[in-house]
């Protein structure tokens, strides 16, 4: 069998023999070892393996089970997803039972029979990758904003909120700093309302010279001016029954302003050089990155057309404050990138993993797509480093490792329960987990359903 470098295995063994002959008889697997607690963690931190084979008896204790049960503890509660082998003595049945309540996958006696252990290995793999694809079938039939990729609470909440207004005929404004995902959302509101089988059309305000901007919008008559030959529709036209996104709507002309308001009040328009009325039903979606009201207050903006154009006002936050999407973000990013070049690049080091979440990314996800392609196009290695990206990692604020991963679990946790209504059955599920541990999770972290 050829080597499947999309299945990634864990070893964790202090016995360096048994570790090389484990590692000799998994060849078909990308194996990575590890002979201690902290080595696995940071293991599972920048291989996300899909199964892990551990023995109990870890050093420094490495007749005891101490050491053994913190790290499946601590492993199930990084990677909830990933399949979990225990190896213990023949005469610890007591101990093999325990390490399944805590949420191991299954266990093996000592002494080790390889080729056992590896029809154990091959069905934690199937189990693994047959849950992994039921839980993108719920999450697709669950989420209908297509490209929002995201973990972080406030952004959910965006969402929810996307969901709600998309099926209503309220107007909509977007507020956020450039490369924030605007337009995919505005492409989700679109998707989701009556009109997702009539026309999206995008117009950037900012890209437009003022001369062109009201023919691009309204449309104009033959003859209106010189080379205008033939009869041509305005995008609020050919969006007829559809949506209209404005994005940069603060940039649009004064003139226009008053033009495009008269639109939203009486829903008709007149091309250049006709007199004809023209009823439309077009909805109409803007986005901005500047200060309405302080452009109001400057007489830039016109006043009534904000109070139109904003009966929804959604806030879209920077990735700076979006938690643990900087990574969850890059890991996409990466991989779409990567399966449609066809590079072999299989993830980010520990140090580029750092320096993605130390940056502050004022560009936003334009920026940080940007900085992905550009390191797996010149990557020379299998992982792309914090060089690769080009960016570097504050010496005087390493991150920790403990409140890195206690950080997680608990955005984990809250993720999951926002996206659920806080239904235990359902949020267990979906992280993988048992309903009690779950429960003992929310208790340790203080986090209830109320």
């Amino acid at each position: 069998m050829s080597k499947n470098e999309n299945k990634t295995l864990l070893i964790v063994e202090d016995d360096i023999g048994l570790q090389t002959q484990l590692k000799w008889h998994f060849s078909d697997y990308n194996v990575v070892v590890a002979a201690n607690l902290e080595n696995a963690i940071a293991a599972i931190r920048l291989h996300e393996p899909q199964v892990m084979v551990q023995d109990l008896g870890l050093p420094p204790d490495p007749d005891g089970v101490t050491q053994g049960f913190s790290l499946v503890q601590q492993a199930l509660s990084m990677n909830p997803h990933m399949k979990l082998i225990v190896m213990t003595g023949n005469d610890c049945n007591e101990h093999a039972l325990k390490a399944v309540s805590l949420g191991a996958y299954d266990f093996y006696s000592k002494p080790v029979n390889p080729d056992t252990l590896a029809l154990i290995v091959q069905r934690a793999f199937h189990m693994h990758q047959l849950e992994t694809k039921n839980r993108i079938f719920n999450l697709s039939k669950s989420s209908h904003l297509e490209g929002l990729i995201t973990a972080d609470e406030r952004m959910l909440k965006v969402c929810k909120l996307i969901e709600k207004v998309a099926p209503t005929s309220a107007a909509c404004l977007l507020l956020g700093e450039s490369g924030t995902g605007k337009e995919v959302l505005a492409k989700s509101l679109h998707a989701l309302s009556t009109r997702s089988e009539h026309p999206f059309v995008a117009i950037n305000c900012a890209a437009l010279p003022e001369n062109l901007f009201e023919s691009e919008l309204f449309g104009y008559e033959k003859g209106a001016y010189t080379g205008a030959i033939k009869s041509t529709l305005g995008k609020l036209e050919l969006a007829n029954n559809g949506t209209v996104f404005l994005d940069e709507i603060g940039e649009m002309p004064l003139l226009l302003q008053a033009k495009l308001l008269r639109f939203l009040q009486e829903k008709v328009i007149e091309r250049i050089g006709g007199r004809k009325l023209i009823h439309l039903d077009t909805r109409i979606v803007c986005a901005t990155n500047r200060n309405l009201e302080e452009m109001m207050a400057s007489g830039e903006f016109r006043e009534d057309l904000y109070y139109r154009i904003a009966e929804i006002q959604i806030d879209i936050p920077p990735l700076r404050e979006r938690g643990s999407d900087k990574v969850l973000l890059a890991r996409y990013l990466l991989k779409k990138y990567t399966q449609k070049e066809n590079l072999k690049v299989a993830g980010f080091t520990e140090d580029a993993i750092n320096a993605i979440e130390d940056y502050s990314w004022p560009g936003n996800i334009r920026e940080l797509s940007n900085k992905i392609t550009r390191a797996a196009i010149m990557c020379e290695q299998k992982y792309i480093t914090a060089e690769d990206i080009g960016l570097k990692v504050s010496e005087s604020s390493p991150l920790n490792l403990k409140v890195v991963r206690e950080s997680a679990e608990v955005n984990a946790l809250k993720t999951t329960l926002n996206a659920t209504d806080n239904n235990i059955s359902a949020a267990a599920k979906l992280l993988g987990i048992t309903r009690p541990t779950l429960y003992d999770l929310m208790k340790k972290h203080n986090l209830n359903t109320n």
